[in-house]
């Protein structure tokens, strides 16, 4: 598979989730994923096993993570919604 949907019940991913500052993510790099999780940014009940699926999917050589609600999974597979997590 090229490609990994991973629905969910929010839109997309956020780093600092429900506090000041909070930042939607769009598109996000393999890298930057792995810096996010480590840092905490998605706690292991909710987003994390996600972000680590999707990590563990893009580094077995998939070429792209998306997460999304079942609302915008077809907006998010033309790009217009969903984070998406990709190699580099």
């Amino acid at each position: 598979a090229q490609k990994l949907i991973i629905v969910t019940s929010v839109d997309r991913a956020a780093i600092r989730f429900g506090l000041p500052g909070q930042q939607w993510l769009d598109t996000i790099t393999l890298a930057q994923a792995r810096v996010y999780l480590a840092a905490g940014e998605f706690p292991a009940g909710s987003m994390g096993p996600k972000i680590a699926s999707a990590i563990e999917f893009v580094e077995g050589g998939g070429e792209e993570c998306i997460i999304t609600c079942t609302e915008h999974v077809a907006s998010a597979i033309g790009g217009e919604r969903g984070t998406h997590i990709v190699a580099s």
